[in-house]
Order: C-alpha cells, then structure tokens, then sequence
C-alpha cells in the first residue's frame, strides 16, 4: 500500500516511515506543505497521513486542495493541536480521522487499516466533477478551487441528481424524489426553484452552470467561456 507521510519533524517522521514500512506500506515522506500537496496530487497514494503544523503551507490548507482534486483519497490527521475546534477544522475539512502526539503506533496502524475498511467497502461510489467542481458522494461535500462549499442538507441531495444527470434535464419530480428518498418529505411547488436559486449562487464561478429548461426542468452542464444562466 502506497502511504505519503507529511510530517516536518525529522526525527518524527523517520522513525514513523521505519515502522509504517515495517507494517508493510511503501511510504514517501513530505516534509512541508508545498511538496505534500504536489505529490498528494500528482502521484497515487493509497492513503496519507499529514500534520497540520506544516512549514510553507499548512496542513489544513493542504488538506483542502487535495479534496478538490482526490476526493476519495483517504487522509489521517496526525497533529499535536488537540483542541476542539482543531479537531473539528480538520475533520470538516475533509480528513477521514484525527490523531493526536503523543500516540502509540500500534493505534494509529489500526486507524489506518480502519479508514482504508472503510474507503474500500463494496458500493463506494467515484467522486462527481463537472467544471472546476468536485462533488464526494459518500460525504457529500462539493469543492471548488480546493475550498469547500458550504451546502445545506437539500442543496447537496439536489447538487447530487443534478452531477448524475450531467448534461440532461431533470424535472422537479425527480428532485422531490431525491429528497423523500432521503427522509425530506417536501411538496414541489417553488421549493425547486428556491433551492436552484441559492445552488447557482454558491456555485458561480466554479464552471458550471444550471440552465431552465421551461416546462420541463433544470440542466447542469460544464459553463461555456462568456455564457451566463437562463
């Protein structure tokens, strides 16, 4: 299994790729947030473990451009901030756990096999993409420009059937559906085009665009340079 660690304590991080090594991973080490992020995104790692405390970029801001382009790709946090709002940064950003330094390495080995459990679990669907969006469908968190897009519960459900059916028109029925299929009992009426509206505005700029298709329903599809939305 192929490990990136991101760590900027030396001593640290080599006795870590020593015994990652010893459990049987391949392991490439970062030791700040420029070179973590270039690898994170260009190499293919089965999983990553990244300090927060990194030198240059840090690793939360890491963490978020990596989900924009690897939304799946399996992250632990390993950090000394063992705050609250720490812990709920990272994992909001996107990582899959959270450890805390001090730690024994034969817990974070089980941290580690647990998230791939879990990454590797029949039926995990691919990410959805469209324009410069990144939407993970197991979390459903959406991404643009590696920063995450704050969506409402509705929102992420219609986003969801709007990326599945890329380039073809989904009519309120089926929106309504999606959202009864997830216990949001709702009646058609406006409640589409509310939802629309406020979609379309989170997402400006990111190139996509949600057309009206009058008397049928709504269209997402890559943005051409210059058009703007019905």
């Amino acid at each position: 299994m192929q490990l990136l660690l991101a760590e900027d304590d030396t001593i640290l991080a080599d006795g870590l790729c020593a015994q990652l090594a010893q459990a049987g991973f391949t392991v490439e080490h970062a030791p700040n947030g420029p070179v973590a992020e270039y690898l994170l995104t260009r190499q293919h790692f089965d999983i990553a473990i990244l300090d927060l405390g990194l030198p240059m970029v840090d690793g939360l801001t890491v963490l978020k451009r990596v989900r924009a382009a690897k939304p799946s790709l399996p992250v632990v946090i390993l950090t000394a901030l063992d705050r609250l709002d720490s812990r709920v940064a990272g994992l909001n950003a996107g990582a899959d756990d959270y450890v805390t330094k001090p730690f024994d390495f034969p817990e974070l080995e089980a941290r580690l096999h647990a998230v791939l459990r879990r990454a590797r679990q029949p039926g995990a669907q691919p990410p959805l993409a469209a324009g410069g969006l990144s939407f993970d469908r197991q979390t459903r968190r959406a991404f643009v420009a590696g920063e995450p897009v704050e969506l409402s519960p509705r929102e992420a459900i219609l986003l969801d059937v709007l990326l599945v059916h890329t380039d073809k028109v989904v009519t309120k029925e089926q929106i309504a559906a999606a959202w009864a299929g997830a216990g949001n009992e709702v009646g058609i009426g406006n409640t589409a085009e509310v939802h629309i509206h406020r979609l379309r505005r989170k997402l400006e700029n990111c190139g996509v665009v949600i057309r009206t298709v009058r008397g049928l329903g709504y269209l997402l599809e890559a943005e051409p340079s210059g058009a703007a939305q019905a």
